[in-house]
């Protein structure tokens, strides 16, 4: 079984994003064991540059296996991409996929160098707890369209 890692810089606040994200964790315990992990926003720096290099260390500590960050500025994917994805990593021997998502002011260079992959869901700004129920959504998604189950349809 895969495990599926997400790295997000700061907290979740909200019960409703809470209630969504173990929702999703539930749903993809079928395919895969889910842990998430979160690094502490850097909330006392004003520069951005600053506080995504302050960032960097807690993200870089947490990540294991093969790396993959969610960046506008990344290739932009699918849902059957995402799928691919996942099957090519797993294929390929790797058992453990970790995602990353950054704070409100991006990651440091040090975070893209050490990722093995950059992706992107588009142009849209999203806050990042509600960006984590999204990627939870998409990962559960790729995995019923690689298990053909009908939820994708």
């Amino acid at each position: 079984m895969v495990k599926l890692r997400v790295v997000a810089v700061g907290g979740i606040k909200e019960s409703f994003y809470r209630e969504a994200i173990a929702e999703y964790v539930k749903r993809l315990g079928k395919w895969a064991k889910v842990e998430i992990l979160e690094a502490e926003e850097a909330s006392r720096i004003d520069d951005p540059t600053a506080k995504a290099g302050a960032e960097a260390d807690g993200i870089l500590r947490r990540l294991k296996g093969r790396t993959v960050l969610l960046d506008v500025k990344g290739r932009r994917i699918t849902s059957e991409g995402i799928a691919d994805l996942l099957k090519r990593y797993v294929n390929a021997g790797d058992s453990e996929i970790t995602f990353v998502i950054g704070g409100s002011n991006g990651v440091a260079q040090a975070v893209k160098d050490r990722a093995d992959e950059v992706i992107s869901f588009g142009d849209i700004t999203l806050p990042h707890q509600l960006f984590r129920v999204v990627l939870l959504e998409q990962l559960y998604r790729a995995e019923t369209i690689l298990h053909n189950a009908a939820y994708h349809k």
